[in-house]
């Protein structure tokens, strides 16, 4: 089977290919990628290369297939497999493996497992993990993003409170508790936004903040407050640009109680530091953003620690049940993934973009691996539209949708790209 991938040889050093996938062995499974969503951690691989945790060393003579974020079709599947798997079925993967102690995943380690592919060769350890997930819903770019989803999952239900004189931790989120978001209107905030709004356990109040008002602008036009105190849900969203005193500001909000949970989006160090010291009794501080400095710190108040029961964690990604649960979501109509997208390519133009994600404004880049189409933002269809007829359509499509990718803008480009 032939296949076109991107393929990372070193440190900066990615190449759109096209090249023979091996025959599969009777353990594997052959899938064709359909979309796959890019991951700030995959330009952490491609910048680190073989000094990457999860990259081989000897990747410039065996390249690896970049991107994890995948979902597509299964093609062939392999005789141990054929009692649960099914050519034609619609897929979603794990990609936090930890098969045996090992770091290996796919989008850093397998030489044909990667999302930035046409097809690709699941190794066996992602089946015999219960990995690969079927998947029912209407869309592919919703499989892609049930993986960055879970991620936000994961750290829902790995904060964790206390009772006085227990040691027993409750897990998840305080429901109806005070939740705050920092520098939350990027595309990851706003996919903790919509599971607070909409999972099992939710809060009672919920504070983004950011520094950029077109991030919040665009937050807000998503989550409608009013629609929110419907639901029994204050939001609040709070450009902290200009506060003299932040954590002041932030605190007074919950009455001076302070926030149950609080979840850090960026690694910056003020940031950090807010969210120490807007907890409130027996609050839970997740640092879910992973920073790049291996000696990035902050200061925290061990007073709180003490006497507060105040508790900080971190997360990196999520497990299995996690990305199950987001599927399901998705599936009900519960949560949208889409609020993270905001820009649409193909294949072509996947190498360029990951190597420059962190200077590319906006959320998440959504890529369709069959298809050439430099990476195009949302907000500029409009714009294109008025030279080519397939970005007006889109332009129409998603304008009925606040301006967010949908199933019908992906069903368009599928079939007339």
């Amino acid at each position: 089977m032939e296949t076109r991938a991107v393929r990372l040889y070193g440190k900066k050093d990615l190449r759109l290919e096209t090249f023979q996938l091996p025959e599969i062995k009777e353990d594997e499974i052959l899938v064709q990628v359909i979309s796959d969503s890019i991951c700030m951690s995959s330009y952490k691989a491609a910048i680190l290369g073989p000094e990457h945790k999860r990259v081989p060393k000897d990747v410039d003579k065996h390249p690896i297939i970049i991107g994890h974020e995948m979902a597509g079709n299964i093609v062939k599947v392999g005789a141990k497999w054929q009692q649960q798997f099914q050519a034609g079925e619609r897929f979603a993967m794990q990609p936090a493996l930890n098969y045996k102690g090992s770091m290996d995943s796919p989008g850093y380690s397998y030489r044909y497992c990667g999302g930035a592919a046409t097809f690709a060769i699941l190794p066996q350890e992602v089946m015999e993990l219960g990995c690969l997930l079927k998947y029912e819903g209407d869309s592919y770019y919703e499989a892609s993003l049930a993986e960055p989803m879970s991620c936000i999952i994961g750290a829902f239900h790995a904060s964790y409170h206390t009772n006085m004189g227990s040691y027993e931790h409750r897990m998840g989120i305080a429901a109806g508790g005070k939740l705050a978001i920092l520098a939350g209107a990027g595309p990851m905030g706003l996919g903790a936004v919509d599971y607070a709004l909409h999972g099992d356990r939710r809060p009672g109040m919920i504070v983004v903040t950011d520094v950029d008002e077109a991030r919040i602008t665009r937050a807000k036009a998503i989550f409608d407050p009013a629609e929110a105190q419907k639901a029994g849900i204050d939001l609040l969203f709070v450009n902290t640009t200009n506060l003299q005193d932040v954590s002041k500001y932030l605190r007074e909000l919950t009455g001076g109680t302070g926030f149950d949970d609080v979840h850090v989006y960026a690694p910056v160090k003020a940031v950090v530091e807010q969210a120490d010291q807007i907890l409130g009794r027996d609050g839970c501080l997740n640092f879910f953003a992973g920073p790049t400095d291996t000696a990035f710190s902050g200061l925290i108040n061990y007073y709180n620690v003490h006497y507060n029961s105040a508790h900080v964690m971190g997360t990196t990604g999520g497990n299995t049940n996690d990305m199950i649960e987001s599927l399901r979501l998705t599936e009900k109509n519960l949560i949208n993934p889409a609020v993270m997208v905001t820009h649409i390519g193909g294949l072509n133009s996947v190498a360029e973009t990951t190597l420059a994600l962190p200077e590319i404004p906006g959320g998440k880049k959504l890529i369709y691996t069959g298809i050439n189409m430099e990476l195009t933002a949302i907000d500029d269809f409009a714009a294109l539209g008025t030279t080519n007829q397939h970005f007006a359509k889109l332009a129409e499509i998603t304008s009925r949708s606040k301006g967010l990718w949908s199933v019908e803008a992906e069903r368009y480009l599928l079939e007339n790209w």
